[in-house]
């Protein structure tokens, strides 16, 4: 078997002894591996098992993202009277042409 194929067949593994729940020793006695083999290639691929996923499976991780302003979208101040606006990128123009009129209405 290629080094790849090894490597592919001890990430399957090492997956299924972290979904199994039991303890290293039992696992790899069900499955004929010594302790050793299984702590070797548990190390040896951590990085790969954590970033490759079985063939035919996905993986998904919780991702957030903090909304921070690019180069040219910094907000623009609308000032009516006493009151200013802050209209940013995506802003919807109906509602910022409503709050314009209402604060001419009630300011001026």
């Amino acid at each position: 078997m290629s080094r790849r194929g090894t490597a592919e067949q001890w990430i399957s593994r090492i997956d299924d002894y972290r979904a199994g729940g039991e303890r290293a020793a039992a696992w790899c006695e069900r499955n004929q591996v010594s302790p050793r083999q299984l702590y070797y290639w548990m190390a040896k691929l951590k990085p790969a098992a954590q970033q490759v996923p079985p063939a035919g499976e996905s993986r998904w991780l919780a991702l957030s993202v903090e909304e921070t302003p690019g180069a040219g979208s910094a907000p623009i101040l609308v000032r009516i009277g006493t009151v200013a606006v802050e209209v940013r990128s995506g802003f919807e123009p109906a509602v910022l042409a409503d709050v314009v009129r209402t604060l001419k209405a009630l300011l001026c």
